[in-house]
């Protein structure tokens, strides 16, 4: 993966984890809608996740990204999960 995309990713999980509170925030105002809230918010921080590796794609690469670079981009994702989890309080 290009680095400059890479270390903009890793940004993007950084801030993503740092801001749960925003994310319990969508999954409390949705009330009794969510029976698993767990999986939602973590279905949140990966949507998060791939808008924002989407996007630095087309505005560091000037292209969507080619099947490699979103292999390496689940890749990374597996790799962080628990750091995700955690910060999401759902390790």
């Amino acid at each position: 993966m290009n680095s400059q995309l890479e270390e903009k990713v890793n940004q993007k999980i950084k801030e993503v984890t740092g801001k749960s509170e925003e994310i319990h925030m969508i999954i409390n105002s949705l009330g009794n809608l969510m029976t698993h809230s767990g999986s939602f918010a973590y279905g949140i921080a990966i949507g998060r996740l791939y808008n924002s590796f989407y996007y630095q794609c087309r505005r560091i690469l000037k292209r969507n990204p080619t099947d490699e670079e979103f292999s390496e981009f689940l890749e990374m994702l597996g790799k962080k999960q628990k750091e995700i989890l955690d910060a999401l309080g759902l390790d």
